[in-house]
């Protein structure tokens, strides 16, 4: 079997996960995807993956993506003034001075205005080709144990993580992965959130797809004691009994 595909569908296995991992392709000039995929027209990048995430293979490109803001990220279309100098920001509610708006796009991580020439989102359980980039989207719980195979894999370093609260798919989750070639968690942003399925209990990851094999292979590690051992809440068990039988001694009534 394809290792990408049982690897894939083994994480989402031993997480319990949603939905599907997605791999991302970053596709360049010369790059041909044998695999049938729905161009997008008229969609933000946070949307294709979320098809992506509920099996469907899609390409996005410059004249398919809607989101300007993600567009500027992969060298797609210049950002639109109103965005550059904070003014959208401020129109959105997002923040309350423009000042602000402005330091949050001048440091988001970008792609080289007019190189990539598309984006190949496909599930993992269905690959045909090696990905770039892994995108999880799901619950908090579910990836910090992703998050802690990746401590394994890199032997204990902290993990440090870059997010604007903005652009949490294509920025945090995608681009800086891809050109940090870095594990990155974000909390989600105002723009996912109200353009996708994304649940209020759910967040997202990206991370290279070097580390992905050695992530699930230390899925597999805590799975033989730590992922079973927290999730029954054991600990919270003995507690709520010791409090019980704390109320039991003082109650007048007993006997």
């Amino acid at each position: 079997m394809n290792p990408i595909r049982s690897n894939g569908a083994r994480l989402r296995q031993i997480l319990g996960l949603n939905s599907y991992p997605v791999g991302v392709k970053f596709l360049w000039a010369d790059d041909k995807i044998k695999q049938k995929a729905e161009k997008l027209t008229g969609y933000r990048y946070c949307q294709a993956l979320m098809k992506a995430r509920h099996g469907e293979h899609v390409i996005l490109d410059a004249e398919g993506i809607a989101c300007p803001a993600a567009a500027a990220a992969f060298g797609f279309k210049q950002l639109p003034e109103g965005l550059k100098t904070g003014k959208g920001l401020v129109g959105f509610g997002i923040v309350n001075q423009e000042a602000t708006g402005k330091v949050m796009f001048e440091g988001m991580t970008t792609l080289p205005m007019g190189k990539l020439k598309a984006l190949y989102l496909f599930p993992l359980d269905t690959a045909n080709i090696e990905p770039d980039i892994v995108v999880i989207e799901d619950e908090t719980e579910k990836l910090m144990w992703i998050a802690l195979a990746n401590l394994n894999v890199k032997g204990g370093k902290r993990i440090e993580s870059s997010t604007a609260i903005l652009q949490a798919t294509c920025v945090d989750a995608t681009l800086i992965p891809y050109v940090e070639q870095k594990f990155n968690i974000s909390m989600g942003c105002y723009g996912c959130r109200d353009a996708t399925d994304i649940g209020n209990n759910e967040t997202v990851l990206g991370l290279p797809f070097k580390d992905f094999f050695p992530i699930v292979e230390n899925l597999e590690f805590l799975n033989r004691k730590a992922i079973p051992n927290s999730r029954s809440k054991n600990a919270l068990a003995m507690l709520k009994r010791k409090k019980a039988e704390e109320i039991s001694k003082t109650d007048p009534f007993k006997n």
